[in-house]
């Protein structure tokens, strides 16, 4: 919930700060002067910033002459830092970029349309095009995903056997995943500990052939309010079965891997990304496993979503250099190596099964999971408009309602229809 409000926060300061700065080339200095000076910034943990650090080294080795500026930090300060830089035009040349926050940067002439680079510069001929896709906005490639990710549930196979469930069927349902809930609740463990809202809806909506958002960003992807009572009131249902924990258990632990059911042993599994599996079972410290989302018509919600992206800045002095970067992160072998997938299982398929012998067995898991859903996947819908972290927070907001049952999804539904095309409106052309 704080992550979602502060995302919201930022947007709004980034709209306030850009206004008020040039969002072109202009006459002020961006990124490096020389075309041989890389600014380049990130946000992550502190060992992803120690193998960043690695694979910068390796770029340098192999390109003398080449100097490299560093910018990291924690996710929201990374935001905080980037706002006033893009106010004054003094974005780093390569700029770590996530989909809560591409179409706003994008929308103000902040980054370079990478198409130009790609097949000179920028080598994807073994990239799927539904991966490449997801960094189209407006038909202009913004970002360069640095790996994938999928939806999946991820799960204890030994507790799930002890709940009297032998195995998660290759093609089940929704009414397949509620009867074994509630079997798992009667053997005292829970199935899961719900569903992240935005995240999950939008895929519920997809398998329906709507979405969260409409393809101009102006308005909701979906027209029939039913669709959101059906997806959020069998998730209140199941909370209140006591199936799944309560709302005041699940928001005490959000974000807590460690008080998570799934490693305190009272929960099977949960969903969520693909790229989580690993610190998953390294804090759960048990064999896990992972299955694909419900159905029906599953290939028509999934979808390979980036972890995140690369982007370049469109004030940049040095972007043939940045855009060798990019190169040099998405087809270098050894700097893979490094990387192993942490950022998202590798775009390219020659590098996925050219670091695949150098992966720990859940890591392997990940990449043989993504793998095999990458052919099933279909292309990701655009990536969320201005103003979707504040549409996510109110989102959240509801559900936490429709949880404690102060309202319903029925009730809410309208109203949540009604502040969410409120705030996108303001995208209208």
């Amino acid at each position: 919930m704080r992550k979602t409000i502060a995302l919201a926060t930022m947007v709004a300061i980034l709209l306030l700060i850009t206004a008020c700065g040039n969002s072109g080339g202009g006459n002020a200095s961006g990124g490096a002067q020389d075309g041989k000076t890389l600014r380049i910034a990130w946000w992550g943990s502190d060992a992803r910033h120690e193998y960043t650090q690695k694979v910068i080294d390796l770029y340098k080795k192999q390109n003398p002459g080449v100097n490299i500026d560093i910018e990291y930090a924690s996710f929201d300060d990374y935001w905080k830092k980037l706002a006033p830089q893009a106010a004054a035009n003094q974005l780093p040349d390569i700029m770590q970029m996530d989909i809560s926050y591409i179409s706003q940067y994008a929308k103000n002439g902040q980054l370079e349309d990478l198409k130009p680079y790609i097949g000179s510069k920028i080598k994807l001929d073994d990239v799927s095009e539904n991966v490449l896709s997801t960094g189209l906005i407006g038909g202009t490639q913004y970002g360069i995903p640095t790996g994938v990710n999928v939806l999946g549930y991820q799960y204890n196979p030994e507790l799930l056997k002890k709940a009297g469930i032998n195995e998660i069927p290759a093609n089940w349902t929704w009414d397949d995943y509620k009867k074994m809930a509630m079997q798992a609740k009667a053997k005292g463990v829970y199935f899961d500990e719900s569903m992240a809202a935005d995240i999950f809806f939008n895929y519920f909506l997809r398998t329906k052939g709507h979405s969260l958002y409409n393809a101009e960003g102006t308005a909701l992807g979906y027209e029939d309010d039913a669709l959101f009572t059906e997806f959020f009131g069998t998730l209140a249902e199941l909370i209140k079965e006591g199936a799944v924990p309560s709302q005041e258990t699940l928001s005490q632990n959000k974000g807590i891997l460690e008080e998570s059911t799934v490693v305190k042993g009272t929960g099977i599994g949960t969903w969520q990304w693909s790229n989580q599996f690993v610190a998953l079972q390294k804090v759960a410290d048990r064999p896990m496993a992972l299955a694909p989302m419900l159905g029906p018509d599953m290939e028509k919600g999934i979808y390979m979503q980036p972890s995140m992206y690369w982007s370049i800045a469109s004030s940049s002095k040095s972007k043939d250099e940045a855009a060798k970067f990019i190169d040099f992160w998405v087809n270098n072998e050894e700097a893979n190596k490094l990387i192993k997938g942490e950022r998202g299982v590798p775009i390219s398929s020659k590098i996925k099964e050219s670091v695949t012998p150098d992966l720990t067995e859940a890591e392997k898991q990940v990449f043989d999971f993504v793998s095999e859903m990458e052919p099933k996947a279909s292309p990701m819908s655009p990536p969320p408009p201005v103003g979707s972290a504040e549409v996510i927070a109110t989102l959240a907001d509801y559900v936490e309602q429709i949880n404690f049952g102060q309202t319903t999804a029925a009730e809410a539904a309208p109203k949540f229809r009604a502040d969410a095309n409120a705030i996108l409106s303001n995208n209208q052309p």
